[in-house]
């Protein structure tokens, strides 16, 4: 497939992407151990009267598919910028250890201070995510060499056992946090409410506009440090902006909806293959596709084994591991 669409072919399947994005989150609504029509969302909403039924469609199943939709745009955008910024197709928030970080700055926040509160943990999310993503880049860049995808791939990994083994070992230590947390690092949209997604909609929608302000930056410094730093760029003040929109995206979908994998790897690479390698046009559609991969697999994943529902990080993991194991051996491309 070629690597540049005509701008006609972009904006349309932009507009069918986010068309079916709807349809899909009105299913999450819709969808589950009970199913409600439309007549009754539209009600809910127009004539609320406190029966059970309008109660879980504003309290738990909007609110669900609002942040499902939320938490994935903003991993496979943090996804697509980590891949550009590295030049390492395999680069993602949850490869990196980025969501690893904010993980383990929860729960400690937990077994140490008694943190309890989702404001606090949103800051103790974005505090974790920044650490650990600061760790990666001076493990990735020590070496004569500098920073290369394979280092800052292996840095990652390291990141990534060391920040999880750390989680495990204050779970096991603190029965308290264990019952408190676990849920959450499975990785679910269930249970959450519109509160929690107010608490990070503003940093995802800051960090959002910035993703879309620094594209045509982004395309620059994909080319290469030193192609960009010839055409003039601030390479230094580029990577940081792009780092801290990443913090901002991963930290957020973290604090909210726990560490969901491998939707920051999946999304790029399809969206690459559909629409080219511009990133004016990458990023807008991994918001999208991202929410809909996220949204989907949060509905498919209340059928799996009902009337229980599998957690949407469960369901992620099983479909980007052959994913990843995919595109590793195919050398990063999609083909």
């Amino acid at each position: 497939m070629h690597n540049e669409r005509s701008l006609a072919f972009k904006v349309t399947w932009l507009l069918v992407s986010a068309i079916v994005l709807a349809l899909v989150m009105l299913s999450s609504v819709m969808f589950g151990i009970q199913t409600y029509s439309w007549e009754q969302i539209v009600s809910a909403y127009s004539r609320f009267d406190g029966s059970n039924e309008h109660l879980i469609i504003t309290t738990a199943r909007m609110p669900r598919a609002l942040i499902a939709a939320a938490v994935g745009a903003s991993l496979a955008v943090a996804g697509a910028l980590m891949q550009a910024i590295t030049r390492n197709p395999l680069a993602s928030p949850s490869v990196f250890g980025v969501n690893a970080g904010a993980a383990f700055a929860i729960v400690l926040s937990v077994t140490v201070w008694n943190a309890s509160s989702l404001s606090e943990f949103v800051w103790i999310a974005f505090a974790g995510a920044a650490i650990s993503s600061l760790a990666v880049y001076v493990l990735g860049s020590i070496g004569r060499d500098g920073l290369t995808p394979m280092k800052i791939t292996l840095a990652g990994s390291a990141i990534s056992a060391f920040f999880a083994s750390l989680t495990q070992g204050l779970l096991l230590g603190s029965g308290k946090a264990f019952d408190q947390v676990l849920f959450w690092l499975v990785g679910s949209v269930a249970g959450r409410t519109m509160e929690m997604l107010h608490s990070v909609l503003p940093y995802m929608a800051a960090a959002m506009v910035g993703a879309l302000l620094l594209a045509s930056h982004i395309n620059v410094l994909s080319m290469g440090e030193d192609v960009a730093k010839g055409l003039g760029q601030r390479t230094i003040l580029i990577k940081a902006l792009t780092a801290l929109v990443i913090v901002l995206l991963a930290g957020g979908s973290v604090a909210v909806a726990g560490p969901i994998v491998f939707v920051g790897i999946i999304v790029p690479h399809i969206v690459r293959f559909v629409v080219g390698i511009d990133h004016r046009w990458v990023l807008p559609y991994c918001a999208v596709f991202g929410a809909l991969l996220l949204t989907g697999a949060d509905v498919g994943a209340r059928f799996i084994a009902m009337p229980k529902e599998v957690h949407v990080g469960v369901t992620t993991a099983i479909i980007g591991v052959p994913f990843f194991v995919y595109i590793a051996r195919k050398g990063g491309q999609l083909r």
